[in-house]
């Protein structure tokens, strides 16, 4: 039999920072109907226009401000993941990562991993809550790819781990070793999830009601309030709420003065969870009156994250791996 490869797939990040790499990132991101479900007669005409001749230029400066030496901090840090993981699960896998959109692209990793002899291949998008816009997309550019070839490799898919053991782990221990190296004590822990238009949710589409299972979770984990919150909200429709921008703005009325947000629903740190919140979110909270902020960083490559993909990848491989899947300490 041939190899058994693993591909950790992400959302997706320009090139660089810089207005043509970004304008080309969201012309192919803003284009799939999963992420914006408007008529695409309707829709191509607005982002071809407004959209794509206004936004780059301010969305790469928001970029340059969370660039890495390496390139941008999700692109780092997935490729971290999967190294990290390469190491742990030893030689009997290959790990490979995936953009959505942007680069390395899902078709070009798959068509590496199957020329280097594998056979057998799971397919990783790295969300927890499950939304089509993100999970059912990333592995409808994986069909795509497969369904250009003709030999094509067995194939699994990894289910959303929202309400996971592992993850809920992965998160108590990450979140008490990052408020537990703090000078303060945050009043309220705030998790902020990706926003998602309410449409989305009245179509049928759980990831509202995943995101709040696992700040449940946590919460009875972490044994203190968690405080539900949506971020990035895009164009007139009503999103999902409460939003986060807003929130923080209010809470410092309300009595709150020292806050920490963690991000659970990235598995990464990225543009919207270091500037839209470690960076636009303090400057909102610092400026409506509040005393002490911290963004808490995602699991990205940390040995939290090792210990919850290797139990993850480990019983999804269950009949194809001979091992037993990580267990969980509590």
């Amino acid at each position: 039999m041939g190899k058994i490869g693993v591909l950790l797939i992400n959302l997706g990040t320009p090139d660089a920072p810089d207005a043509k790499s970004v304008r080309r990132y969201l012309k192919e991101f803003l284009s799939d109907p999963r992420v914006v479900e408007i008529p695409q007669i309707i829709w191509q005409p607005i982002l071809r226009g407004p959209i794509l001749l206004t936004r780059p230029k301010k969305s790469a400066h928001a970029y340059a401000q969370v660039w890495m030496k390496e390139g941008s901090p999700l692109a780092v840090y997935t490729r971290d993941a999967a190294l990290g993981l390469q190491r742990q699960m030893g030689p009997e896998l290959t790990i490979d990562w995936a953009m959505r959109y942007g680069n390395p692209s899902i078709g070009s990793r798959l068509e590496a991993m199957i020329a280097a002899g594998c056979d057998r291949i799971l397919l990783a998008p790295l969300y927890p809550q499950y939304c089509a816009a993100t999970t059912a997309t990333a592995l409808d550019a994986a069909y795509a790819a497969l369904g250009r070839m003709r030999a094509q490799p067995a194939i699994r898919t990894l289910p959303p781990y929202h309400a996971d053991p592992a993850y809920i782990e992965a998160l108590r221990a990450s979140t008490l070793a990052q408020l537990g190296a703090l000078d303060f004590t945050p009043d309220l822990l705030i998790a902020s999830f990706h926003g998602m238009p309410e449409r989305t949710r009245q179509l049928g589409d759980p990831y509202r009601d995943q995101c709040v299972e696992s700040a449940r979770l946590l919460e009875q984990a972490l044994r203190r309030e968690v405080r539900v919150t949506f971020q990035s909200r895009f164009g007139p429709a009503k999103w999902l709420g409460p939003a986060t921008d807003e929130t923080l703005k209010a809470l410092p009325g309300q009595g709150v003065r020292n806050v920490a947000v963690l991000t659970p629903g990235f598995a990464a740190d990225c543009l919207e969870t270091v500037e839209e919140i470690a960076i636009r979110g303090k400057e909102e909270f610092i400026a409506s009156g509040g005393h002490k902020f911290v963004h808490l960083s995602c699991l990205n490559a940390s040995t939290e994250a090792m210990n919850l993909y290797g139990n993850l990848v480990g019983r999804e491989l269950a009949g194809w791996l001979e091992r037993e899947s990580t267990s969980v300490n509590h």
